[in-house]
């Protein structure tokens, strides 16, 4: 088999590349050359996605049974569909890594991928859904600027050989964002430890090498279609997940429960200052059946979580990026909720 991966440096596209390369297959990557490094024994082009002549010089350096896109999460449709115009007459399918933000009614509900999808037209500039459409702007424009994205794909390569992948939240080994490093490292620190919301609180990150594998099984099966890529709703709970990081630390942090109201009042900023806290109802309500038919294995979280500590511990570095900067409350703020809470 041959695989193209746009991206394949960093994170995912590494794991899809890591992948192919242990299955035998011939591996080609696209990137910059700014960010990380692309596995030993890949093929490299280095390109910009939105410079046309180097578009044009990646499809002239051969055919791909796959290509498995996981560097387009901030590129604009438009740009999404030029490349992929490009590159629908040298391979055979193509695997968009996209984002559960593209459903409309996600996280206040649960979703299936019968949900309805945001608007966003497939030749959208980056500008486009930037105007607040509902209770977080942002949140919208980043969805409908993805969902643009999976119709141009859909526009260029058709149904049948296009596939969408719709991951939540995508934790392991080499993550960028800074969620499981954050709690990681809290953790090691240990003392008492802040613990957001409900202890049976349903969570469903998932492995990037799980997605990365899934991937590469769509990219050579038939069909296309999109693919809710997250753990099954109910297998794991916060209190699972944070358990899991004070086990892989070995440290002695002892998990002190804030309901979400107090939390609030603190104005502890959701989903960052306590990664993975959220209190929408259908934030972890995805369903995944869909994938799970097709063949989505998912690894139990602790794997994961302890998998991520031991590459932390062996000097594993992510590449540097902004959002990480944004995950983790300030201990003197952690402290004064504890102290809120009595303890």
């Amino acid at each position: 088999m041959r695989i193209l991966v746009l991206g394949g440096s960093w994170f995912l596209g590494r794991a899809v590349a890591r992948d192919a390369l242990d299955r035998g297959w011939e591996v080609t990557v696209f990137h910059r050359g700014r960010s990380g490094t692309a596995p030993a024994g890949v093929r490299t082009v280095h390109g910009d996605r939105t410079v046309a002549a180097d578009l044009a010089r990646l499809a002239g350096a051969g055919r791909w049974d796959a290509v498995v896109d996981t560097s387009a999460s901030e590129m604009a449709p438009r740009d999404v569909l030029a490349g992929a115009r490009l590159l629908s007459p040298v391979a055979e399918r193509y695997v968009y890594v996209s984002t559960v933000n593209v459903y409309r009614g996600w996280p206040g509900e649960p979703v299936t991928e019968d949900a309805v999808v945001l608007d966003g037209p497939p030749d959208a500039d980056a500008g486009y859904g930037l105007l607040p459409a509902g209770p977080d702007g942002a949140a919208w424009h980043y969805g409908r600027q993805k969902a643009g994205a999976e119709r141009a794909v859909v526009a260029a390569f058709g149904e049948d050989r296009a596939v969408v992948l719709r991951p939540g939240v995508i934790l392991g080994p080499g993550e960028y964002v800074g969620r499981l490093p954050w709690w990681l490292n809290r953790a090691a620190r240990g003392g008492r430890m802040l613990a957001p919301g409900a202890p049976d609180r349903t969570v469903q990150p998932v492995d990037v090498r799980d997605v990365a594998t899934f991937a590469l099984d769509r990219g050579t099966a038939g069909g296309g279609g999109p693919y809710n890529c997250v753990a099954p709703a109910g297998r794991d709970t916060m209190s699972d997940f944070l358990t899991a990081c004070v086990t892989a630390t070995g440290g002695d942090a002892e998990l002190i429960w804030a309901p979400d109201r107090l939390l609030l009042d603190h104005d502890v900023r959701q989903w960052t200052e306590l990664p993975l806290w959220r209190t929408e109802p259908g934030t972890w309500q995805v369903d995944a059946t869909r994938a799970r038919t097709a063949g989505l294995l998912c690894r139990p979280l602790a794997e994961t979580v302890a998998d991520t500590w031991a590459w932390l511990r062996a000097g594993g570095k992510p590449v540097e990026h902004p959002r990480r900067t944004e995950h983790g409350i300030a201990p003197e703020k952690e402290a004064a909720v504890l102290s809120a809470l009595g303890r």
